[in-house]
């Protein structure tokens, strides 16, 4: 093998290379803290950084995900697979692409940007033969010169993983309280109280994902869902917080974990649950009321823990009284929790660590947009036409384009009817938003009569084959009279649990359209004279399924 003598100024030290490193020698390739992304040629190579990169002036752009043009060990650093000892870390090169955040952890400001051509991603390499510490003073060997006993010495990395709890697969933020109200005293209290909470919750690849941040003047992001998988690191990352002092803006905090902590770019999983628990001592700075409004949208569950609760004669300072109720997920008395003081914590780590597991406690994880079942009754007949039947398309695609459809989320469905029936896709035919849209923009106009009462009849039996209370809707587009009755169909198919809403178009009878649809039927009532007046119904008729939805769970 030929080997290349490379200078490199990295703590006055030699190095000696394999010209072929990367990652089939498995030999780091020593790089400054300056080193970029777009420096390195191959793909998978392992790198070795140096110690100290934090003192470093060190450039990274986005978050988990990093632009070609950030230094690989700032942002090893911001990512938490490398120490401030340096060490070695494994390179994957991605493609370039748009919006790369911006995130506070590790001790790494890393920077947005709107668009770079060439990304990178990291992870800790397995096994590398060659490692490299602050206290190093010997020239470092490739692994062919490396005694062989040593690295049979070292213990296999499968053995130290934990999988983690599988009962509480929950990706779970942690804002921690970092004001001056708290002080240095009471934070180190706190943190000794997570450390257990996190320990008890039992992170894993397989159970929950815990990120953390901090609650102060602005909120700082200390790491992500995905950075620390394992117990240990865990808990060494939790140890390593530094007090930050300033004031409570808890809903600045909340705001901030809200919009992005949960993305899939910042390690969120899909179809997990989103849980947020804010620890607050005393009483926040500033309103929580929006950010929590916020929070609750976006489908995660805020519990708040607050320690130490204002004493009676500390009332007249606290700027809102009701701030837990409105912080809340639902102020139902489960999303509250309070600890009298932070020398008794101990004691509430099980019930809090149970609460935040109970998967069917979890209210907030649901809403309208990516849990309901949507099925479209089309009226096929001779009276439409083909250029109508492709604006009722169009209708029912804007319905569509407002849900999250997937394969753990909302659902639609859709028969085409004349005298006779289609079936042209189920609820669970399609599992994402664009092939389901295609699909239903692709439906063939039948033609022929009108039979809206069996054709219901048809479709509760055929597509709401899964029952879920207040989850399941039908709307029926129709342009004529019914030559069946559709009243009888209806109240069968309302008391299956499926909400009705009818739209009618040009000759449809408002008698037949109310017998069909739920009550109150003002509000699950539409008409309208000509097929190019459908578009207007969109945005009432997603508003009604969500006020139906939200009434019913």
């Amino acid at each position: 093998m030929c080997l290349l003598s490379v200078l490199l100024p990295l703590t006055g030290l030699f190095f000696l290379l394999s010209s072929t490193f990367g990652s089939e020698s498995g030999v780091p390739y020593p790089v400054t803290c300056v080193t970029r992304g777009a420096d390195l040629m191959e793909d998978g190579v392992v790198v070795l950084c140096p110690p100290d990169c934090t003192q470093w002036r060190v450039s990274v752009f986005g978050t988990g995900t990093y632009a070609s043009v950030s230094s690989v060990c700032g942002a090893a650093l911001h990512r938490g697979v490398l120490g401030p000892s340096g060490g070695p870390v494994r390179v994957h090169r991605l493609q370039g692409r748009h919006n790369y955040m911006s995130s506070y952890a590790h001790g790494i400001q890393s920077q947005a940007l709107s668009h770079w051509t060439a990304s990178f991603s990291l992870t800790k390499p397995i096994n590398v033969p060659l490692e490299l510490t602050s206290e190093t003073s010997t020239t470092a060997l490739p692994a062919a010169a490396q005694p062989a006993k040593k690295l049979l010495k070292k213990p296999s990395v499968k053995k130290t993983l934990t999988g983690g709890n599988k009962d509480c697969q929950m990706d779970i933020a942690m804002v921690i309280d970092s004001s001056n109200n708290i002080g240095q005293r009471r934070f180190n209290l706190q943190k000794n109280f997570v450390a257990k909470l996190t320990a008890m919750l039992r992170v894993g690849p397989t159970g929950p994902h815990i990120g953390l941040v901090q609650a102060s003047d602005s909120p700082r992001t200390e790491f992500l869902l995905t950075n620390y998988t394992q117990p240990k690191e865990l808990l060494f990352a939790i140890k390593e917080l530094a007090f930050m002092g300033g004031t409570t803006n808890t809903g600045k905090a909340i705001m901030h974990t809200a919009a992005t902590f949960f993305s899939q770019e910042n390690g969120g999983r899909r179809g997990h649950p989103r849980v947020m628990m804010v620890l607050i001592d005393g009483w926040p700075s500033d309103d929580l009321e929006q950010a929590a409004m916020l929070a609750r949208e976006s489908g995660i569950n805020v519990f708040l823990v607050s320690v130490a609760k204002p004493a009676p004669e500390e009332l007249s300072m606290v700027r809102d009284k009701d701030f837990m109720k409105k912080a809340v997920c639902k102020d139902n008395g489960f999303f509250s929790y309070l600890i009298p003081s932070w020398f008794s914590t101990t004691k509430h780590v099980k019930p809090l660590t149970q609460r935040l597991c109970s998967l069917d406690g979890l209210l907030c994880s649901k809403t309208c947009y990516n849990s309901v079942n949507i099925g479209f009754l089309i009226d096929g007949s001779s009276s439409v036409g083909e250029g109508n039947f492709q604006l009722v398309l169009d209708f029912l695609a804007g319905i569509a384009r407002s849900f999250d459809i997937s394969d753990v989320g909302a659902h639609i469905g859709a028969v085409q009817f004349t005298y006779d029936q289609r079936l042209e896709f189920g609820l669970f035919d399609h599992s994402n938003k664009d092939d389901a849209i295609n699909a239903l923009r692709r439906i063939p106009y039948m033609s022929g009569g009108t039979a809206t009462g069996s054709a219901i009849s048809y479709t509760t039996q055929n597509l709401f084959r899964r029952t879920g209370p207040g989850r399941n809707f039908l709307i029926v587009v129709t342009d004529g009279q019914s030559y069946d009755d559709v009243r009888i169909p209806a109240l069968t198919a309302q008391k299956q649990g499926i909400t009705i809403y009818s739209v009618g178009v040009a000759w449809a009878p408002m008698d037949d359209l109310k017998s069909m649809s739920s009550e109150p039927k003002d509000s699950h009532t539409f008409f309208t004279k000509e097929f190019t007046g459908l578009a207007e119904f969109v945005p009432p008729v997603v508003r009604g399924i969500c006020r139906d939805f939200t009434e019913k769970n």
